[in-house]
């Protein structure tokens, strides 16, 4: 394992907004990469540029100077991708090494209409992406440890085990929050962390597909064809979300809140990449899906219902209203078919179903704890603060109403 610096060392360099320069600067040089504010929908975000991703030290500074050219060779990016990811205290907090996997991955989706599509798998962005992933692996693997079972799980039993450890989850819950609670503004801000997945929904676990056979392949597919939307555009679910956010007056435009969201935000998406683009975590991918899955039709129901509340329409709550009843049934082919199936097929992976499971309540529940923390003291998460409400939009005591949209 590689070498920390000291938590103390650490927290007081983030706190000052400094951090070294360890390859394109002179020697010694230290670059300033606190964010200025600016207001949430003026502030863009990559909208398919590298070139308007905001830096966060000095693996994504290198990352964007040189993936906006014509590939070459970066012998020395493998080792500064080592130093960042051993000198942070946690690379699931550190906002470079997080932003830069977000870079490194987008590469395998979408891609930046600046970045010439032949870095996909160039052999030295391919090593930095390693370096960062070894030990953003051993801290997802710390951080989950506590919750998994300690005596093994015959593969028979999956589907129990991952029951068990969503009965056991002791996160806080967003959902009743919003249901009760929740304002606009909370709402508008939930999605705006949320874009950067959702906005690409399914696309993380869809590369499970061609790494499994028989009847863990055959749940996996049906759970990813309703995702898709069954073969029409306009119900895919990440389409149905950007119409939500386009109902609270959010951008809905693809990675337009990176450069707001951060790094706790960025691990939780980033968590289902790592485990998608490797064979080896299969059984992770699977678990993971399956923890979304088991833990997402009544939630779902709740957020809706707060929207209602709120006075949005049907358009706005759709997404949601979707989820309730898709997800019901994904809820049994994840848990049984997909991951129970897969147990039984590679017993092997037992292990690393779960821990995917309980990678995705841990991330999750991460992100909301410290996203509710900060409403309880009137602030906001994003870099930005929280967006302001739409002109139009009263307020009455804690709750918003919506004159313009139907109860």
């Amino acid at each position: 394992m590689a070498q920390r610096q000291t938590a103390a060392t650490s927290a007081r360099r983030r706190q000052l907004g400094f951090t070294r320069c360890l390859s394109t600067c002179a020697s010694g040089t230290e670059v300033n990469v606190q964010r200025s504010a600016t207001t949430l929908n003026a502030s863009g975000g990559h909208d398919d540029l590298l070139a308007d991703v905001r830096l966060r030290g000095p693996l994504s500074a290198e990352l964007r100077m040189r993936l906006i050219g014509d590939p070459i060779p970066l012998p020395d990016l493998r080792s500064l991708a080592h130093s960042v990811a051993a000198a942070a205290d946690s690379t699931l907090t550190d906002e470079d090494v997080q932003l830069s996997l977000w870079i490194m991955y987008e590469l395998h989706y979408r891609g930046f209409s600046d970045v010439a599509d032949r870095w996909e798998w160039h052999s030295d962005l391919v090593a930095a992406t390693d370096e960062l992933e070894v030990i953003f692996e051993q801290d997802l693997r710390a951080l989950v440890a506590p919750k998994l079972p300690g005596p093994p799980v015959p593969p028979a039993e999956v589907p129990t085990a991952l029951a068990e450890l969503v009965r056991d989850d002791d996160s806080p819950s967003m959902s009743k929050h919003l249901a009760r609670h929740g304002t606009h503004v909370q709402y508008a801000e939930f999605l705006a962390h949320r874009s950067i997945y959702h906005l690409k929904e399914a696309d993380p676990h869809t590369w499970g597909i061609p790494r499994m056979i028989g009847a863990a392949k055959a749940g996996l597919m049906e759970i990813q064809s309703d995702e898709y939307g069954g073969g029409r555009p306009d119900w895919m679910h990440s389409a149905l979300f950007a119409t939500s956010m386009r109902g609270l007056g959010l951008d809905d435009s693809y990675g337009h809140y990176l450069n707001e969201v951060p790094a706790i935000t960025l691990a939780w998406a980033n968590t289902m990449t790592f485990f998608g683009l490797h064979r080896r975590l299969r059984g992770a991918i699977a678990g993971h899906l399956a923890a979304l899955e088991m833990t997402s039709s009544v939630p779902n129901r709740r957020y809706g219902n707060g929207l209602r509340r709120l006075g949005f329409d049907v358009d706005t709550t759709r997404f949601f209203d979707e989820h309730v009843e898709a997800d019901a049934v994904h809820e049994q082919i994840a848990a049984h078919d997909l991951a129970g199936q897969l147990a039984i097929s590679e017993p092997r992976l037992v292990g690393d179903i779960l821990f995917g499971a309980a990678a995705a309540l841990a991330t999750d529940g991460q992100m909301i704890t410290e996203l509710l923390s900060a409403w309880a003291r009137g602030s906001s998460l994003l870099h930005s603060g929280a967006p302001a409400p739409p002109a139009g939009t009263a307020r009455i005591g804690s709750v918003e109403l919506v004159p313009s949209l139907p109860a």
